[in-house]
C-alpha cells in the first residue's frame, strides 16, 4: 500500500502554461494569415488597372493610324495631270480635297512669325513674310498700282530672286474674306493648267493677307476691250485674238469642269478675271468665289447667290443653284463681248439695249443683225462664216435654260478648228471663207436651237 503512486491533476499553474504555449504556438499562422491578405488584394485592383490602361493605348493607336492614313490619302494630290500641246490637253484629271486644307493642320498660313521668318514653301507654293513684298513693291508704291478693285489693290513688284510678279493685297474683311483666301490658296497650289493664272505664293503675316501671282503684263481683257480712255486697245484686238482668246479661256473651264475631281465652279467668270500676257494669250484669274461641284449625277448644290451681275446665270441668281453650266452662261456673255465690243449691262444705251444677253440673244439667230451686232472696232475684218459659227455658240451658251447649255469640252472642240482655219488664212495674208470643222455634238445642239439655216 506504501508503495502506491497516485497521478495528482495538474495545476492550475501547469494549466496555464500550457495554454500560453497554446496560443503561442497558434500565433503566427494567425499573423501569416493577415500578411497574405493584402497582396492579393492589390493584385485584384493592379491587374484591371493595367489592363484598362493597355486597351486604352491601343485604342489610341488605332485612332493615330487611321488619321495618319486618311491625311496621307486626302491631303496629298493625286495629280496625274499631263499636259501637252495637242487640241486635247489633259489626258488624266487632278483630284483635289479642299475640305482637308493644309494651311492650318500645318500652320503654313499661320504660323509665321513677323518678319523673322524667312521665305519657305507649303505644298509648292513660296510663302513670304510681309516686309519681304514691301521690299518687292518698293513700300507698296503708288506707282507700282496696276489693278484696283473691290478687292484690294494690286502691285506690280519684283521678288528677291528676280521674278516680277503681280502682289494683290487683299481688302477682304471678317469671315467671307478669310475663307476667300484661304480657297483661293487652297485650289491654286492643287490646280495646273496653263490657262489659270499661277500662284507663286502668299503671305498671312499677322493681319495681312496677300497673293502672288504671275505676271501678266498686257493686264486684263476688261482694260483692252472696254478702256473708254483708250480707244485703241480695242482696236489692238483683232478678230484672231479674239478667238484665241475665247477659245483660251474656254479650256480653262474645261479644265475645271471635266478634269479635276469633283469639278471646280468659278462662279465669277468675268473679262476682268481673264489676264493676258505680252502675246495676248489668256489666262483666268481669281477663285476666291469658286466652288467645289458636287459628285452628284447632275452635280447641282445650293449656295449664296455671289458673283457679278450681267454675267449670272438665271437659274443661280433666282434660286442660288449652281452647277457647271453656270459658268458656262457667263462664258456665252464674254463670247458676246468680244463680238460686240458691248459690256453686258449699260445703262447710257437705247431703251432695249441695256442688257447685252436680252438684245443679243433674238439677233444671234438671224444672220444680218449678226453682221450689224459686230465691234465697229474690228473694222469688218473678219471671217463671216466664222462670225455665224461664234454666234451660234454664243446662242448656245446664254440659253435661259440650263440644260440646253453646251459643255465646255464641246465649245472648246467647236473653237479648235476656227483657230487653226484663221492661223492659216492668216499665214496667207487674208480672211477666205473656210467651211471650219464642227464638234458634231454641239453641232446638233445648234440645229436643235433652230439656227443651223445660218450655217451655208
Amino acid at each position: 500500500m506504501e508503495n502506491s503512486t497516485i497521478s495528482a491533476p495538474a495545476t492550475p499553474e501547469f494549466a496555464g502554461q500550457n495554454h500560453s504555449q497554446t496560443h503561442h504556438h497558434l500565433e503566427p499562422d494567425h499573423h501569416h494569415h493577415h500578411a497574405a491578405l493584402p497582396s492579393t488584394s492589390i493584385l485584384l485592383i493592379v491587374i484591371p488597372i493595367f489592363i484598362v490602361i493597355l486597351l486604352l493605348a491601343i485604342f489610341l493607336l488605332i485612332v493615330m493610324l487611321r488619321k495618319l492614313q486618311n491625311y496621307k490619302s486626302h491631303g496629298s494630290i493625286k495629280s496625274g495631270s499631263t499636259i501637252s500641246n495637242n487640241d486635247c490637253m489633259f489626258s488624266a484629271r487632278s483630284s483635289i480635297n479642299i475640305s482637308s486644307s493644309p494651311d492650318v493642320r500645318s500652320r503654313c498660313l499661320y504660323g509665321s512669325s513677323g518678319n523673322k521668318m524667312a521665305a519657305s514653301k507649303c505644298r509648292g507654293v513660296q510663302v513670304f513674310t510681309y516686309k519681304e513684298l514691301e521690299m518687292a513693291t518698293n513700300k507698296f508704291s503708288a506707282a507700282n498700282v496696276i489693278g484696283n478693285g473691290g478687292y484690294g489693290v494690286v502691285y506690280r513688284g519684283i521678288l528677291s530672286d528676280g521674278t516680277v510678279a503681280a502682289i494683290k493685297v487683299l481688302h477682304r474683311q471678317g469671315k467671307q474674306g478669310e475663307r476667300a483666301f484661304r480657297l483661293e490658296v487652297d485650289l491654286l497650289s492643287q490646280l495646273h493648267s496653263p490657262y489659270l493664272v499661277e500662284l507663286l505664293g502668299y503671305c498671312a503675316d499677322q493681319h495681312h493677307r496677300l497673293l502672288i501671282f504671275e505676271y501678266m503684263p498686257t493686264g486684263t481683257l476688261q482694260q483692252l476691250l472696254h478702256s473708254s480712255a483708250n480707244p485703241q486697245f480695242s482696236r489692238t484686238l483683232n478678230w484672231g485674238m479674239r478667238l484665241r482668246i475665247a477659245l483660251d479661256c474656254g479650256r480653262a473651264l474645261e479644265y475645271l469642269h471635266e478634269y479635276t475631281t469633283p469639278s471646280v465652279i468659278h462662279r465669277d467668270f468675268k473679262c476682268s478675271n481673264i489676264l493676258l500676257n505680252q502675246n495676248f494669250r489668256a489666262k483666268v484669274s481669281d477663285f476666291g468665289l469658286a466652288k467645289i461641284g458636287s459628285d452628284k449625277m447632275n452635280g447641282l448644290i445650293s449656295t449664296r447667290v455671289l458673283g457679278t451681275t450681267g454675267y449670272l446665270a438665271p437659274e443661280y441668281a433666282s434660286t442660288g443653284k449652281l452647277t457647271t453650266k453656270s459658268d458656262v452662261y457667263s462664258y456665252g456673255v464674254v463670247l458676246l463681248e468680244l463680238l460686240t465690243g458691248r459690256v453686258p449691262i449699260d445703262t447710257k444705251r437705247p431703251p432695249g439695249e441695256h442688257v447685252l444677253v436680252s438684245w443679243a440673244l433674238p439677233r444671234l439667230t438671224n444672220r444680218e443683225k449678226v453682221m450689224e451686232m459686230v465691234d465697229p472696232a474690228l473694222q469688218g475684218q473678219y471671217s463671216k462664216k466664222d462670225l455665224i459659227q461664234v454666234a451660234a455658240i454664243a446662242a448656245m451658251c446664254v440659253q435661259t435654260e440650263a440644260d440646253y447649255r453646251p459643255l465646255m469640252t464641246d465649245v472648246v472642240q467647236s473653237l479648235i478648228p476656227l483657230v487653226k482655219n484663221l492661223s492659216s488664212n492668216c499665214s496667207s495674208g487674208s480672211f477666205r471663207s473656210v467651211s471650219p470643222r464642227k464638234s458634231s455634238h454641239l453641232t446638233a445642239q445648234v440645229k436643235n436651237f433652230k439656227v443651223g439655216h445660218m450655217l451655208p
